[in-house]
C-alpha cells in the first residue's frame, strides 16, 4: 500500500495556491494551504508534511524565522524544501541554503521546472504531458490574445485558465474582447479533447459571450471543429488578421494595413502596462524552453552604430542621448522630419528614433518618404498618441516598434538590443 505523501504550500497569493493545489492533487498528494508565515508555521508543526514549497516573501512569520523554527524541531528539521521568489540573489540562496532547501525557483514558476524539483525532492517520478506547445497570454488596452502555436499541451491548457485569471485581476478586466491565434500548428482527432479544454477555459475563466471570441487561423481542423459544435458556432474563425481586428477594435484595421498578417508578429499586440502593481506569479512557458541565445552588448560591439533621433522637443534628444551615452554611442539628433531626410543623401543609420508630431515635416511624412523610395531603416516611433487608428496606421508603415511616451531608459535600451540583435 502507498503511503499518501503530504505537501504544504506556503503562499501569500491565492490564485498560485489555488493552482497548485489542483496540479499536486493529480498526482495524488495530500495538499496543504497557508496563507501567510504564521499560519504556514502552525500547520508545519501540526502536521509535519513531507515538503514544502515556500514563497521567500511571506508576513506575519518571515521565511527565515520559519525555516529556523523547522530546523530546531526534530521532527520537521528533515523536511525539504522547495522556494520560489519574484526576486533572487546569491545572498539570499546562501542564506536558505543550510536550512535543507533543495530549490530556489524564481517566479513567475515554470511548471516543469517546479514538478521537477517535487519529483528530486520526494524521490517520485511525476509525469507530465511533454506534446510541444507555445501559449502566450497578454492584454493590449481591452483584447485578450491568447497565441497557440506548433500544438497542444495539457499541462498548459490548465495552466492558461490560471493565467487569464490573474490577467483579469492585474488589468481589472471582465468579460474582454478575445483573439485567440492559431499559428503553426496541425491537429487531428486524436487532439479533440485538448481542444474543447482550451476553448473551454478560455469562455468560463473570462465570462465572454462567444461574439466577443475571434479565432485567426489557417487550420482547417480548427474551422471544423468549431463549425461542429453548437455552443461555438457563433465563434467567427478566419486567416485575415484585418477581419479579426476589424471586429474586435470596430475600426478598420484593413484601411491602414496592405499586408495585414504582419501585424500580429508586430508591438501593437504586446501586453499592455497592468492597472495594478503585482506581479505575475505564473508562466505558460516550460523551464526546457527558457531561450538560451546569447546576449547581446552594447558596450562590446566592436562596430560603430549610427543612432538618430528625429523629435522636436529638445528634453527627448537630450534624453535619447543620455541614454546610449554609457555604452559610448553618439546620437545624431533632428528637430524635423525634413533636416532628417535631407540627411540620408550623406548619412546612413542602424536605427531611428522617430517622433509623429513635427514641423515641417512629421513622422507619418517621413515614413511615407522612405517606403515610396524604397529606403529601409529600423525604426522605433516614440509618440504620445496611443490612439488604436494611429498605432495600427504606423504599424503599416513596417516600423520595428511604438514606444508611448513618456519613456524610459530601461525600455528604450531593451527595443534597441532587440533589433540590434536581429540586423548585427
Amino acid at each position: 500500500m502507498n503511503i499518501v505523501k503530504k505537501v504544504l504550500i506556503i503562499d501569500e497569493s491565492p490564485l498560485f495556491r489555488k493552482y497548485l493545489k489542483e496540479k499536486l492533487s493529480e498526482y495524488a498528494f495530500e495538499v496543504l494551504s497557508a496563507i501567510n508565515g504564521l499560519d504556514g508555521l502552525v500547520k508545519l508543526r501540526s502536521n509535519v508534511p513531507d515538503l514544502v514549497i515556500m514563497d521567500y516573501y511571506l508576513s506575519r512569520k518571515s521565511s527565515l524565522e520559519i525555516l529556523a523554527e523547522k530546523d530546531r524541531n526534530p521532527n520537521t528539521a528533515g523536511i525539504p524544501v522547495i522556494m520560489a521568489s519574484n526576486k533572487i540573489d546569491k545572498s539570499r540562496i546562501l542564506e536558505v541554503a543550510k536550512y535543507n532547501v533543495k530549490k530556489f525557483l524564481t517566479k513567475p514558476i515554470k511548471i516543469d521546472a517546479l514538478l521537477g524539483a517535487v519529483s528530486e525532492a520526494l524521490g517520485i517520478n511525476l509525469e507530465i504531458d511533454t506534446t510541444p506547445c507555445i501559449i502566450e497570454a497578454h492584454f493590449n488596452e481591452e483584447i485578450l490574445f491568447i497565441e497557440v502555436a506548433r500544438g497542444l499541451n495539457q499541462e498548459k491548457i490548465d495552466l492558461l485558465k490560471y493565467k487569464i485569471t490573474e490577467l483579469l485581476e492585474l488589468y481589472e478586466r471582465k468579460h474582454p474582447k478575445i483573439l485567440i491565434i492559431m499559428s503553426d500548428i496541425n491537429l487531428t482527432g486524436a487532439d479533440s479533447g485538448k481542444l474543447k479544454a482550451l476553448f473551454n477555459n478560455v469562455l468560463e475563466t473570462t465570462g465572454s459571450l462567444v461574439r466577443s471570441v475571434r479565432i485567426l487561423t489557417s487550420s482547417r481542423f480548427v474551422k471544423d471543429f468549431i463549425a461542429g459544435i453548437d455552443e461555438y458556432k457563433k465563434i467567427e474563425v478566419t486567416d485575415n488578421i484585418n477581419q479579426a481586428m476589424d471586429g474586435l477594435l470596430g475600426i478598420k484595421v484593413s484601411g491602414f494595413i496592405e499586408e495585414g498578417e504582419s501585424i500580429v508578429k508586430q508591438d501593437f499586440l504586446t501586453a499592455s502596462r497592468p492597472k495594478t502593481e503585482k506581479e505575475e506569479s505564473i508562466h505558460l512557458r516550460f523551464d526546457s524552453e527558457t531561450e538560451k541565445a546569447a546576449p547581446f552588448n552594447l558596450e562590446s560591439q566592436t562596430k560603430e552604430i549610427a543612432i538618430a533621433a528625429v523629435d522636436d522637443d529638445p528634453v527627448i534628444q537630450e534624453f535619447i542621448k543620455t541614454v546610449f551615452s554609457d555604452s559610448g554611442r553618439p546620437v545624431e539628433t533632428f528637430d524635423n522630419g525634413k533636416r532628417f531626410i535631407e540627411s540620408l543623401e550623406s548619412s546612413s543609420f542602424d536605427l531611428v528614433f522617430l517622433d509623429l508630431l513635427m514641423p515641417e515635416m512629421n513622422g507619418f511624412q517621413v515614413l511615407q518618404h522612405l517606403k515610396e523610395n524604397g529606403i529601409e531603416l529600423p525604426i522605433i516611433v516614440l509618440s504620445a498618441l496611443s490612439q488604436k487608428e494611429t498605432v495600427v496606421k504606423a504599424m503599416s508603415f513596417g516600423i520595428k516598434s511604438y514606444m508611448i511616451k513618456p519613456l524610459k531608459p530601461e525600455n528604450i535600451l531593451k527595443k534597441t538590443v532587440e533589433i540590434l540583435r536581429m540586423n548585427f
